[in-house]
Parts: C-alpha cells; structure tokens; sequence
C-alpha cells in the first residue's frame, strides 16, 4: 500500500501534465478541470502516505553497477514536505482557475505546475543522491519555465534565465558533492553516508559539505545567491506561492537538515550556516523594509524566513528549521495568493499605488491580516510557534551576535510586514482602482490556508514523533505539542523576542515622529534597494554566462545529424568514465 501511494503521488501530477500537453489549448474549461483533479488527487495520496512513514526504502530499482540502485523511503522529512508540496500545489491550481482564466497557453502552464508538483514529491522521497540530483535539475526547469511563462515580456524571459543560472551554481556542488561520496562509499544511497561518513577522507567530506551547502543556498536564495528570487516574481502568481514560496526554494534547507548528521563535525560547517542564515534574513528584511513592488517585499520576506531556517540548521535546531519551513509554507503561500487577488484585480504591484482597498476587498484583506500576523511571528499564528523554536534553538546552540542578529530581524520583519499591510488595505486610497474582492476559486484557496496559519501549530507533537521515528542519525527527541507550548511560554527569548516585534510595530505606528531617523538612514535604504551590490556582481554573472553560450553557438550547425551525433559522442563519453568508475 505504501509503495502504491509513493508512486501515486509522483505519478498522478506527471500523468496529469501528459494528458493536458496532449489535449493542448483548445478547451480552457477541461484543462482547468482535469489540472484541478489531478493536484487534488495527488495532495490526497500524499496525505494517506503520512501513516506510513518509514526510513527504510519501500520502492528500490536496480540499475546496475553505473548508477546502483534507485531507492525511495517516505520518511519523516520526505513525506512531510511531499505533502505540502502536493496540498499547496493543488490550492495554487484551483487559485489559478479564477486568476489565469482567458490567459493564452494554459496547457503549457498547468502542465509545467503538475510536472513540478511530481518532480518535487519526488526530490524529497528519493533517497539516492543521483536521483535527488535529477530531481533538483527538473524542478528548475521547471521554475524557469513558469517565471518565463509570459515570454513576450522581456522581464520575465530575463527574470527565467537569472533563475536558471544562478541556481546551476548549486547544481554543480550538489553533482560534485554526489561523485566524491560515491568515489569512496561506493553507492549513491543517502543513509549509505548519513552512516559511513566517517569512511571519507575528512577533506574530501569537507568538499562535498560546502558543496552541497553552495547547493542549498542558491536553490534558497540564500546570500550570496538571494538576487534571482525578486526577479522571479515575474512569475504568475499562483506560482510565486507554490515554487518560490512554499516549496522549490525549501529544498535547500531540506537538504542541510537531511545530510546535517554527515556534515555537522567537518570544520567551520555549521558556522558558515549560521552565517548564511544570519545574512540572508537581516540584508533580505532589510530591502523588504524599502521595496514598494508588493510582490517583491513578499520575496524578499521569503530570502530572510529561509534566512531563520538555515540558521536554525547550522545551531542544530532540526525540529525548529522543519517545523518554521512548515509554518512558512502555508503562511507565505497564504500572503502570495492574496497579493495575487490583490493584484488580479488592481491591475498593478505598486503599492504607492494602492491604499484603502480593503473595504473593497473585504476577505482578502482578512485573509492576508491573518498571514501576516504569522510573518510578524504574533501569538497564536503559527509562525510564532516555530520562529520562537527557532531563535531559542538559535540562543542554546549558536554564538550570541547571531542570535542578536536574529531578535534585530524579527522586529525588522515586524516592521515591513505592518508597512505593506497598511499601504494595500488600509489609508485613503493614493489612486482610483476598480477593485472587487477575490473569485470563487480564490477564496476555496485562500480560506483554508487561512485557516491552516490558525492550527498548523497544533501538529508540532505529531511532526516531532514522526521526525524521530523515521530519521534515526539524526538523533531527535519527541517532544509534544504542550511541551511545545510551554516551553515557548516559559522561555524568556520568547518575551525578548515579543518586545523587540512590539517595537517594530510601534515603529512603523510612529513613523511620522521618525522621519529624522528615516533620513539619516536614507544611505543604507539606497543600498538595499540596489541588492546591497549583489545585483551586480550576480547580474556580471548572468552576463558573462549568456555571453560564453553565445560564443559556443557556432557548434550549433543547424545540421541535425551533426547535432545527434555530438549528442551521442558526448553521452558515450560520460558512459565510459562512469563504467571506468564504477
């Protein structure tokens, strides 16, 4: 039965992409119906998948000695996040029914979003590096494919590529990291290193550390990679909550908690984390602070909540970087829909632009309060249950001016988030927009993810015993949900950290009496609104890319068997050095 529903829940999305890239663009109504059907289904077979969780491979193909053997194990950390992947991916499709209705080539968008839905279930399932590779490969193409979905729009096709590159930088250390573990364990199957990491040459494990960590942080947008997430919110909407919010960009902090047992004692590893995390959510918050762009201050909002979670990695805080990358899924997911419905019917991102639209837009605007309460990390939502987890994890195992940098984060996040929620919803009105509040199928997406940021904290004792049952190397305790509960009350980080959000909304409450302060700091909102330099340097790297592909495109002679027989020559080539390898 297991098995059964692991392969459903890969299979069901992918199969549901096949037939609608078949039936192609003529009937908009079927398409929306079968997209729908078909992300439902698989969200349902996920959720059934959760009782049988297990560590141990229940599905395993072999493929002989170049490759080994193909293994996939529902344990806790799969599993868990298969499920948001596939129960927010299929919200964001119904969403999708109101917000991309008339749009042109509607099979090529909801069959890139089933693609990405199966493709993702199975990059958190497998649980063999070469596959986890395969699967890294095809949720980008998939991300680039969505962001570039208006590829009449230069920004977008540029926001695509930007995307695309920059997060080949992390495919490379995850593909190096592979090969070196198997030149010396002999086998691609991950709990084969979370066990004999011990057997690697200590610099070698410390190559494939960083290199899998490089990984992590560009798929993230973790600093220095942070810049290509604002420009993929060029993306559809729905898109921006399934891919850049609720689930591509986790897959990096899902792979530093899942190899963190293998690469915890190689020398500065969990500092760099930590220090990762610490830049990632501080300069983020910040340039969430100044941008005006709605969809952009949620981004960068996401750069700087992953920021937490990494962080929460590198101090050992497992549970805590699991249970916030939960919490920030439906929350996050939460805001991008409603900013979408905000935006669907505005007409425009600029929120100098908005103002008072909430009486128009009544339910969005709840539904987006309740969202960003979660953001600000405000009793009882979910995300001050887990961000509380993750900074006393933070003050427990991690150096102080971190954990310092984090309180300051929290209040900055406090800060920006009140900010954009008073220049959307509330105030007099900067611009005369017919507005009208969200459609039928946005608000079956938008209320239970509201709903799910009221109550998704009551799982954390579950989560936990589920962690601990089925990742037995990385040597979690099951707490439960009270527990939980008290230990966040009782603790006086909690109360810290309460005062310094209280004074982030204060902050923005009186903002009038601090204009003084605005303007000395003027500076510094300059350089964030510039990527703090790295737009730049990323932008020099993108360009330097492009420019090396069009030098290479005279090996392109438009001459098809000399294009197939290259092909060919080249995969024989990687055939025999595997071989030889192996």
């Amino acid at each position: 039965m297991a098995s059964t529903l692991l392969l459903l829940t890969i299979g069901i999305p992918w199969a549901g992409a096949v037939i609608i890239w078949l039936i192609g663009d003529e009937y908009q109504k079927l398409l929306h119906g079968i997209a729908v059907a078909f992300s439902v289904a698989a969200g349902v077979a996920a959720l059934m998948l959760i009782p049988y969780a297990t560590g141990t491979p229940i599905i395993s193909v072999d493929t002989g000695p170049v490759f080994g053997v193909f293994t996939f194990a529902p344990d806790g950390l799969g599993v868990f996040l298969a499920a948001v992947a596939t129960v927010i991916g299929s919200l964001a499709v119904i969403f999708s029914v109101d917000y991309m209705k008339g749009e042109d080539q509607i099979a090529r968008y909801y069959a890139f979003v089933l693609f990405f839905i199966g493709s993702m279930a199975g990059l958190v399932m497998t649980t063999n590096l070469l596959l986890v590779f395969v699967f890294w490969e095809i949720t980008a193409l998939c991300s680039y494919a969505l962001i570039s979905f208006h590829n009449d729009d230069p920004k977008a096709v540029a926001g695509g590529m930007k995307a695309l590159i920059i997060t080949q930088f992390g495919g490379v250390g995850l593909l190096l990291g592979a090969l070196l573990i198997h030149s010396y364990l002999g086998s691609y199957e991950l709990n084969d290193l979370l066990a004999r990491w011990n057997d690697i040459p200590a610099g070698v494990l410390s190559v494939a550390a960083f290199g899998f960590l490089a990984a992590a942080a560009a798929k993230s947008a973790q600093f220095p990679f942070q810049t290509w997430l604002p420009d993929a919110m060029e993306a559809p909407t729905p898109i921006s909550a399934l891919i850049h919010a609720a689930t591509m960009v986790n897959a990096g902090v899902y792979l530093l908690a899942r190899f963190y047992p293998a690469f915890c004692n190689v020398p500065g590893w969990k500092t760099a984390v930590v220090i990762v995390g610490v830049f990632s959510a501080l300069l983020a918050a910040i340039m969430a602070v100044v941008a005006t762009d709605l969809k952009r201050v949620l981004a960068y909002s996401t750069v700087s909540q992953l920021g937490y979670m990494v962080y929460a990695v590198g101090t050992g805080g497992i549970f805590a970087s699991q249970f916030h990358l939960f919490s920030h899924s439906v929350f996050k997911a939460l805001l991008f829909l409603g900013a979408g419905a905000v935006i669907h019917a505005a007409g425009t991102r600029d929120m100098r632009e908005m103002g008072g639209l909430g009486k128009k837009m009544p339910v969005v605007r709840n539904v987006f309060i309740l969202g960003s309460l979660a953001l600000a990390g405000l009793p009882i939502m979910n995300g001050f249950w887990s961000k509380e987890l993750v900074l006393e994890s933070g003050l427990a195992g991690g150096p102080m001016w971190a954990y310092i940098a984090m309180l300051i984060g929290a209040g900055i996040t406090a800060f920006y988030t009140f900010r954009c929620v008073y220049l959307v919803f509330y105030g007099e009105p900067r611009k005369e927009l017919h507005v009208h509040d969200a459609g039928p199928f946005m608000k079956t997406a938008l209320i239970p993810l509201a709903a799910l940021s009221l109550v998704t904290w009551l799982a954390a004792g579950p989560f936990s015993l589920l962690l601990k049952n089925t990742l037995p190397y990385h040597e979690l305790e099951a707490v439960s949900t009270m527990f939980v509960v008290e230990e966040v009350l009782k603790a006086p980080a909690t109360w810290i950290a309460m005062v310094v959000i209280a004074l982030g909304l204060i902050a923005w409450w009186q903002r009038d009496k601090l204009t003084g302060l605005g303007k000395s700091l003027k500076g510094l909102g300059d350089i964030a609104a510039d990527s703090f330099g790295f737009e730049a340097i990323n932008r020099g790297v993108v360009a330097g890319v492009q420019s090396t592909a069009e030098s290479l495109r005279a090996t392109q002679t438009g001459v098809l068997n000399w294009n197939v027989a290259s092909i060919l020559i080249g995969l024989i080539v990687v055939m025999v050095i595997l071989v030889m390898g192996a």
